[in-house]
């Protein structure tokens, strides 16, 4: 009896095909296509949105940075020590400002004035070399004869919105510093429950290797912005102190920004001489390669190693697609990108193999 009770059950049993399950499978990948294809198209439409809340996510992790020693220190809430931490560098700022505010200003003002005759002290030193001539004909040739005022308004315009977008992305920032648990488990929440274990600890480790970048970008940072002023103002250049400056801001920015500060240091140079000029060029290429080779690699035990040819690759693509902003925030959006592809690709993927993540 119970032989042919289990003979009835089978063959009232449905029966998968394999030509359904096949038409099942392409209808789940064809849904997956759709689905990677719009999201694609959306991050495209809002990709200037996405750099501003990544802006704001880097804010965040410097802010909690700070704030988690209070924290953890004077038994203090999330959001009490990220008022702290945010009120401390107001004050910061304030009392830079009124220490060397008006030097600073000054010495913009004055850094504005001497490009045009640096550029034409370094114009009369080309003249008198045959390569000079003939990069100084390459030069004016690709150059327009009329002053593109429509392009130095659009300048101008983009300037304007560019301030008010880094005072939207300082307060963005203090928001997810103050409560950031509650916005990543909300993220968490938009991926099915079967991943989101996986997705939670890749942003951890995002969060925990964006915090030791920075921090080894702030002491590159540091390094470079002290040489070159120490350094220019040994050897007579005049503003030092701004160019010195200048060359630790853009030093944010690895490759270009050196090669940027180092090219203003040199030029204004030149107004001083020709020999001043190898001089400050020579000094320029001694910090680059000091830091490069000696400080970086120490900080790198302890901070997040990212190859060169990631960061110069990073700056090129994202600097092709995004402008101005990727090409800043191309080293911290490729640092993110590194962590996410090995904790849910290489090790969700490829080994399976989920690993403890440092909080």
């Amino acid at each position: 009896m119970q032989r042919d009770e289990s003979r009835t059950r089978a063959a009232s049993a449905p029966v998968s095909t394999p030509g359904k399950r096949t038409s099942s499978g392409l209808t789940r990948a064809l849904i997956q296509i759709v689905v990677l294809g719009a999201l694609v198209l959306l991050t495209w439409k809002l990709a200037d949105v996405l750099l501003l809340l990544f802006g704001a996510v880097i804010v965040a992790v410097a802010l909690r940075a700070v704030a988690q020693p209070l924290q953890d220190n004077f038994r203090l809430s999330a959001r009490l020590a990220v008022a702290t931490a945010v009120i401390a560098a107001l004050v910061a700022i304030m009392l830079g400002s009124w220490l060397v505010g008006d030097r600073l200003i000054e010495q913009t003002d004055d850094l504005r004035n001497r490009i045009p005759e640096a550029l034409s002290a370094l114009t009369t030193w080309a003249r008198s070399h045959p390569l000079g001539v003939a990069l100084i004909g390459v030069w004016e040739s690709a150059s327009a004869t009329d002053v593109p005022w429509a392009r130095v308004a659009n300048v101008a315009t983009q300037t304007l919105g560019a301030i008010g977008s880094i005072g939207l992305l300082a307060v963005i920032g203090v928001y997810l510093a103050a409560a950031p648990t509650m916005y990543r488990e909300g993220l968490v929440r938009l991926v099915p429950a079967d991943y989101r274990p996986r997705i939670n600890e890749a942003l951890l480790a995002s969060g925990h290797a964006l915090s030791r970048w920075l921090l080894g970008q702030g002491i590159s940072m540091l390094f470079v912005g002290s040489a070159t002023a120490i350094g220019l103002a040994l050897l007579g250049i005049p503003l030092a102190g701004t160019i010195g400056l200048i060359a630790g801001v853009l030093a944010f920015i690895p490759f270009f920004g050196p090669i940027a500060s180092g090219l203003l240091a040199v030029l204004l140079a030149f107004m001083e001489g020709p020999t001043q000029a190898m001089f400050v060029a020579g000094l320029c290429v001694l910090i680059q390669q000091i830091e490069g080779n000696l400080l970086m690699p120490f900080v790198q035990r302890w901070a997040v190693e990212l190859p060169p040819v990631l960061g110069i690759t990073a700056a090129v693509i994202f600097g092709l697609l995004f402008g101005l902003p990727g090409i800043v925030l191309a080293t911290p959006l490729m640092v993110v990108v590194m962590v996410l592809v090995q904790k849910l690709y290489v090790e969700g993927v490829l080994e399976d193999t989920p690993n403890a993540v440092e909080k």
